[in-house]
């Protein structure tokens, strides 16, 4: 659905606002930059900011915003042969491919330099358990439609949303890693889809390694 013209202004005025804020936290540091500063970069007042803008730390977790519920959109849109699993993988395998930052490889040089100011600041570290919280609440969502005949359906599909998202944050960690110790993404490519495909076949068994 095509957003009209009042939700592209806001749309706009909205990635502007995060983009001055990321731009200025990148050069002094998230913790030394007041939002009055932030406001006045974006050339919007205080007011305008927290309307759109709440907490500061949101100012950053917008770039995030698209894809707190990518993962139960996958899983909705998945061709109906096509299992969560199946969907979620492949998806996975394609936005590696794509070098998309949200799968952590991606080496250029402003996305690295995004990526460890939220390692490294620990209120944003603690932001994303929000945003990883909500994530797991719409595949649970999600997948609770796909559910059919399974003992405790609600509690199953909250436990897969869990190991799903989490082995996509832990595969993306691993992915920043290596791209900070200075390896390139197109190098690490082979490795990061290796170890995508070995972590869904876990999903798919099961522990069994350790039963």
């Amino acid at each position: 659905m095509e957003l009209g013209l009042r939700e592209r202004k806001k749309a706009r005025t909205r990635r502007a606002i995060s983009e001055a804020a990321i731009a200025l936290f990148l050069e002094r540091g998230y913790d030394d930059v007041p939002v009055a500063e932030i406001a006045e970069a974006a050339e919007v007042s205080k007011r305008t900011l927290f309307a759109y803008f709440p907490t500061k730390d949101d100012l950053v977790l917008h770039r995030f915003a698209d894809h707190e519920d990518e993962a139960a959109r996958v899983v909705r849109d998945r061709a109906a042969d096509e299992t969560p699993l199946d969907a979620l993988h492949r998806h996975l395998r394609a936005t590696l491919s794509q070098r998309d930052p949200i799968t952590g490889l991606c080496d250029t040089p402003d996305v690295v330099a995004f990526h460890r100011l939220v390692r490294d600041t620990p209120t944003l570290s603690t932001a994303l358990l929000r945003f990883h919280s909500r994530g797991v609440d719409a595949l649970t969502s999600a997948l609770l439609e796909t559910t059919r005949d399974v003992p405790h359906p609600e509690l199953t599909a909250r436990l897969a949303a869990g190991q799903v998202l989490t082995v996509l944050q832990e595969l993306a960690s691993a992915n920043q890693r290596r791209i900070n110790d200075g390896h390139s993404a197109d190098a690490l490519a082979p490795v990061a889809l290796a170890e995508a495909d070995h972590a869904f076949e876990l999903l798919r068994t099961g522990l069994t390694p350790y039963t």
